[in-house]
């Protein structure tokens, strides 16, 4: 009997590399975000004006994006989408409670809310909130599922800030995978 041991040398020659699916992308493959360039001051259902693709030097989205005409935004390749909206308000009055919605239609008419931020401003000195909101959104079909977004109970004397040379209030889109 003999015990002798054999030892293999592992080379770069006799290891594989796992090959990927062909049209496999690698990590996210559409982002956006948008903001809003000017100061709301009161409600807005949905909000669609002073809107901008975010557009400093810096700011590069992934894909194609997503488009909005009206306040209605409408995306280019069906998956499941994280979404956020990011507001930040200010104001001198007092106001109980400032409601930030996203809203999702799978019919391109009806829209539910499928989530809610809660802020405000509570003291009457000029003071700022920052909330947010956010929710998966699964597009299987880029013609009927569509988000908006909406701002109420807004004081007259408070406003959700907005700013064309930097993001304050914004609206948030990553594809994070098929449907």
């Amino acid at each position: 009997k003999s015990n002798a041991v054999t030892t293999a040398k592992i080379t770069d020659a006799n290891v594989t590399s796992a090959k990927m699916f062909s049209g496999f992308a690698n990590g996210i493959t559409e982002a956006d975000m948008y903001r809003l360039t000017a100061d709301l001051t009161s409600d807005a259902d949905p909000i669609s004006a002073n809107l901008e693709r975010v557009d400093d030097a810096s700011f590069s989205k992934i894909g194609t994006g997503v488009t909005v005409s009206s306040g209605v935004f409408s995306f280019a390749k069906t998956g499941i989408y994280f979404v956020q909206f990011q507001g930040c308000a200010s104001g001198t009055g007092d106001n109980d409670n400032v409601f930030l919605d996203i809203k999702g239609t799978t019919d391109n008419s009806s829209y539910d809310v499928l989530a809610r931020g809660i802020g405000g401003i509570f003291e009457a000195n000029n003071v700022s909130s920052s909330f947010t909101c956010q929710s998966f959104f699964d597009v299987t079909d880029i013609t009927t599922h569509k988000i908006q977004f909406r701002l109420h109970s807004l004081s007259t004397d408070n406003q959700l800030r907005g700013d064309t040379s930097q993001n304050e209030t914004t609206f948030t889109f990553i594809r994070l995978g098929d449907t």
